[in-house]
């Protein structure tokens, strides 16, 4: 049986704080439902109804450009251990990249990472609990260290002109690149 509040509890922040992998969904009135999985250590909970996730490079940017369009998201948890456990946050999100004015803010709450290219801000509006019971039990072997290893290898002028390319989504929509190349610290 599924349960709802419209706020994060303090035992969801405590399985939130368990996972080493999350998920989110988002989608504009138009085109393709992004869904995509996410890892590291670059998911915070900063308050009952607020949370935020560094976001690194990859292939596409469909969370931003579903995000300006839409603004809606949600994240899902799955608790592969015990006891079983799906939580989601649903809310609107917005993409916080280096050369806004609240980057340095929440930027603060994680370890940058080489790739960064923005942290997604997000209201949640409500959360939902179910049972996970359908979900199988699962240990983390080990953190895939690959992406942070790619971007913290990148040539800086390569890495910059790349991202400031991307500036549409795959549906053609719009995206802001960032303006700064984290690489190895």
């Amino acid at each position: 049986m599924a349960t709802f509040t419209d706020r994060i509890l303090p035992e969801h922040e405590a399985m939130i704080g368990g996972q080493a992998v999350f998920f989110i969904a988002t989608a504009a009135a138009e085109g393709r439902i992004n869904l995509s999985p996410k890892g590291y250590d670059a998911f915070r909970v900063l308050g009952p109804n607020r949370v935020a996730y560094l976001d690194l490079a990859g292939s596409g940017n469909e969370t931003h450009a579903h995000l300006a369009a839409d603004g809606r998201i949600t994240v899902m948890m799955c608790n592969f251990g015990q006891p079983p456990l799906i939580l989601r946050l649903y809310g609107t999100g917005r993409a916080v990249l280096p050369q806004d004015a609240d980057w340095a803010d929440l930027a603060a709450h994680f370890e940058i990472l080489p790739g960064t290219r923005q942290i997604f801000d997000i209201a949640v509006d409500s959360v939902q609990t179910s049972c996970g019971w359908g979900v199988p039990v699962m240990e983390l072997s080990a953190e895939r260290h690959t992406l942070v290893k790619y971007h913290a290898q990148a040539d800086e002028q390569a890495w910059m002109t790349k991202t400031a390319g991307r500036t549409t989504s795959i549906d053609g929509l719009p995206t802001r690149p960032t303006d700064r190349y984290f690489g190895a610290p």
